[in-house]
């Protein structure tokens, strides 16, 4: 028996943004299919449009699997998880020891086809670098929808992750943000 897929499925009993009042509720399971949508996008902008070969299927298989660990580790809010680095080193222990664990999870033949979501490969970086633009969108996102909906609390979160995404200088992220991200902030009707 293998009880990997059934860890998966508690993806949904993980919330994210512990420490700020939602008036919509995001799980991990949520989160990560929007991550792998966005990463797939950002792949095939990088492609279309700057020329690049880039693995769009991957890209959201990445996206997909990225905070699985979460399920062992629960979300750690960004301000305390990159507080400094000794935090920083102490989580990403703990996600290597959480991703070991699911990993163990697997039968033996189709633990190492696994592997590579949870031990990133070199050829794989660039792809992680679109995810993690990709993970930062969805919570531009999220701060987005909560600011619509008149929740200030999510103000400086929305500033910080804009200024994070900008910084990071991934040209597939700044043409999403141009073409695509104003429309987040419209209703339906608006759509």
């Amino acid at each position: 028996m293998s009880s990997f897929f059934a860890m998966l499925s508690r993806m949904k009993y993980i919330d994210r943004w512990a420490l700020m009042r939602n008036t919509t509720r995001e799980n991990i399971s949520e989160h990560s299919l929007e991550v792998a949508f966005l990463a797939h996008a950002l792949a095939l902008i990088g492609n279309r449009r700057l020329g690049k070969q880039l693995d769009s299927a991957r890209c959201a298989l990445l996206g997909m699997y990225h905070d699985t660990t979460e399920i062992l580790t629960g979300d750690m809010p960004t301000p305390v998880k990159y507080k400094d680095d000794g935090i920083r080193e102490a989580y990403r222990h703990i996600e290597t020891q959480a991703a070991e664990n699911l990993l163990s999870r697997l039968p033996d033949d189709l633990r190492e086809e696994y592997r590579p979501f949870y031990e990133p490969r070199e050829e794989d970086s660039y792809l992680w670098r679109i995810v993690k633009a990709a993970d930062k969108l969805s919570a531009l996102i999220k701060c987005m929808e909560e600011l619509k909906a008149g929740n200030t609390e999510f103000r400086s979160a929305a500033a910080s992750t804009h200024e994070k995404l900008t910084e990071m200088a991934l040209p597939e992220a700044d043409i999403f943000m141009a073409d695509f991200l104003e429309d987040f902030g419209k209703t339906l009707d608006e759509l």
